[in-house]
């Protein structure tokens, strides 16, 4: 199959390829030049996996996932739309992670610097009858993935309202972070922040830390959070610089001992090694009208500890 048509890279020798997982469903791997990698499935148009140049998997796969649509894999980068959460109609964070999508190959233009640096793909998500029943409103939903030359990971979300009236929705990259050990992490960024905590009934307090370190069970939204958070792992002497864009929120989750035991696609103690930090719009949902787009973007690099603070000063370049 090619796919000559689908990528937007002018570097001859970033590559693209189409395979199959063991349910048939395609998954397109993304390659630098450098030899990092991304690779994304049609189903639910999640990213299954990111390694940098070495080979390193930097997203977190349960090894008790269940790799079978319709339900999403425990792991990876999923699209959590019309909503983040739960809801009276709608499955557990939306159904965009659960549906098939398809390739764009129409993927009309977006306006950005990467001077052919990058190799990408495009996804399309359209609502289908069934869809239209627990949540009716005509939609667009236009994925970009791209990987950099140096191995950076960037997403753009573009959701077009082609509906005669408007609707509103809430919005997350669910992205699980592999860690060397969740002890030895903390994330900078969010201090000083108010967050909602999902396990006081969405109670809202104010962050008092320096740093968000991990000691038990988190789930919080931070609000009005800045465009760039980093996630230093001291064991593995890196980080991961998160940016974003049209995405007010930032989401920390980690289950922990307790909630693990009860999950059946997640080991008991495979919390030890993940983190989620997601880029969502949640505290408020996002309006449309008949004709207008909405775009969310986020880009992920995996950078030596000692030069973190040089991208944190840095500006979202996506």
């Amino acid at each position: 199959m090619s796919m000559g048509r689908f990528a937007n890279s002018t570097d001859p020798r970033s590559g693209l390829e189409v395979v199959r997982d063991w349910n048939g469903v395609a998954q397109v791997v993304l390659r630098s030049p450098k030899g990092a990698s991304a690779r994304v499935s049609l189903h639910g148009g999640q990213v299954v996996s990111w390694r940098n140049d070495r080979g390193e998997e930097l997203l977190f796969t349960s090894s008790k996932a269940i790799f079978k649509p319709p339900n999403a894999m425990r792991g990876g980068i999923q699209m959590c739309f019309p909503q983040f959460g739960y809801s009276a109609t709608l499955e557990r964070h939306g159904f965009a992670r659960n549906r098939i999508w398809a390739l764009d190959d129409e993927h009309p233009p977006i306006n950005h610097n990467d001077n052919g640096s990058k190799v990408s793909v495009d996804l399309i998500l359209k609502p289908s009858e069934d869809d239209l029943k627990c949540w009716p409103h005509c939609f667009e939903f236009r994925l970009r993935v791209s990987l950099s030359k140096d191995g950076d990971l960037s997403l753009i979300s573009r959701i077009r309202n082609v509906n005669g009236k408007p609707f509103s929705f809430s919005f997350a990259y669910h992205t699980y972070l592999s860690v060397s050990d969740i002890s030895e992490v903390r994330i900078e960024g969010l201090e000083t922040l108010d967050y909602l905590d999902n396990l006081s009934h969405k109670e809202r307090f104010t962050e008092q830390g320096d740093a968000i370190t991990f000691e038990s069970e988190v789930d919080r939204v931070y609000v009005s959070s800045p465009n760039v958070v980093a996630v230093l792992d001291h064991e593995k002497k890196h980080s991961f610089v998160i940016r974003k864009e049209g995405l007010p929120d930032v989401v920390v989750w980690n289950p922990w001992e307790k909630k693990s035991k009860t999950m059946v696609d997640f080991g008991d103690e495979e919390y030890k090694e993940m983190l989620c930090v997601d880029a969502a719009a949640v505290e408020r949902a996002i309006t449309l009208k008949p004709g207008e787009e909405w775009t969310g973007k986020l880009e992920l690099s995996a950078v030596s500890s000692t030069n973190c603070s040089d991208h944190l000063d840095h500006p979202v370049s996506i």
